[in-house]
């Protein structure tokens, strides 16, 4: 598979720059993969398609607000930093992307906040962009992260043109994140409600979840034909037992077993153990699953409909199976669904 063979010409107005006013009322295109058939159905309506035992896998992590505005000393210049980890809590480290890079060099201090209360000195330079910063914070570590987080705004995905508002805090969020990590949400997990969580679990849907603290490489552009020579950026992620029974156990009797998102998909096919089984993780992964590959754990996928050229598209490929995906994706377009995060969704079944 070469890269070109992901390009598709995406009208502008179709990436979603606003959320759909109801989580679950997003629509929803089901491609059936024996058949190639494809159906228009409305996000809710998902349940339909399973039954009792079934098993949805989720991406609890949860997104933080990694995007500050701060000024250089001396000089004043106003300065992004992008907070992409916290490396040392006792000594405040995170690793960070700076804009304009150029403009930023080791032993610099920088402020934010309109009072300038938080500070931070550039320790290393580690890439071009990428620099560690030492926060100068005196109090306790909770205390460190509220100051530091009330500064921060909702990373959006850069293909939105436009700045964070207070709603962005809630809605590029699922509303079952817990595990702070994450810098791109999930965003498949974005069209489920409280209200079909519930209905899901009346109708003995069983719901488990994963941990995959989603980077920015999935933004990042691919700089090569040849997909085999692409290197995906480390993720850090947790399978726990738990989910590893629910999964193994519906696998066992036979039942749906559907990943919501490409970072579930990932996250599951990092911990496969033998016989579509999966197994218990910690640490990190850099899979990169394009066409062909074998799947051999979910029998079904949520996502929604992404950017040419990206790894999620590829991976969507690879489990929709390429010809069909890209037909689906030409009716998306004519159909006028919403791309990106905050767009529709696809099931692939």
């Amino acid at each position: 598979m070469k890269l070109s063979q992901f390009k598709f010409k995406l009208p502008e107005d179709l990436i979603a720059s606003e959320p759909c006013p109801v989580r679950d009322e997003s629509r929803l295109m089901v491609v059936h993969r024996k058949t190639g058939e494809i159906e228009h159905r409305q996000f809710k309506e998902i349940i339909e398609y399973f039954n009792d035992g079934d098993v949805f896998v989720f991406n609890d992590t949860q997104v933080f607000p990694a995007k500050l505005y701060g000024n250089k000393e001396k000089t004043g210049a106003k300065i992004e930093v992008f907070l992409l980890r916290e490396l040392n809590e006792e000594n405040k480290l995170w690793d960070v992307l700076v804009e304009p890079a150029r403009k930023i060099r080791i032993g610099n201090k920088l402020y934010f906040g309109e009072d300038e209360s938080m500070v931070a000195e550039v320790i290393d330079n580690t890439t071009s962009r990428g620099r560690t910063l030492r926060f100068l914070y005196d109090g306790s570590h909770e205390e460190f992260k509220n100051a530091l987080y009330k500064l921060g705004q909702t990373p959006l995905p850069p293909y939105i043109k436009r700045e964070p508002v207070e709603e962005d805090a809630e809605r590029y969020q699922c509303i079952f994140a817990k595990r702070e990590g994450a810098v791109v949400a999930p965003a498949a997990g974005l069209h489920f409600s409280r209200e079909l969580l519930k209905r899901m679990e009346i109708k003995g849907i069983k719901d488990a979840f994963l941990t995959v603290h989603s980077g920015l490489g999935n933004y990042r552009e691919i700089d090569v034909e040849d997909l085999t020579k692409h290197r995906m950026d480390s993720e850090e992620m947790e399978v726990t037992p738990e989910l590893v029974d629910t999964v193994n156990e519906a696998k066992d009797l036979d039942k749906q077993v559907c990943a919501v998102g490409t970072s579930v998909l990932r996250g599951i096919e990092s911990a496969v153990s033998m016989g579509g089984h999966m197994k218990t993780f910690t640490g990190w992964t850099n899979k990169f699953i394009f066409p062909p590959y074998d799947f051999t754990v979910a029998t079904a996928m949520v996502t929604n409909f992404h950017m040419p050229y990206s790894t999620m598209l590829m991976m969507t490929c690879a489990f929709g199976g390429y010809d069909l995906v890209m037909n689906a994706y030409t009716q998306a377009i004519k159909e006028k669904y919403r791309f990106g995060a905050y767009g529709d969704a696809m099931l692939i079944i």
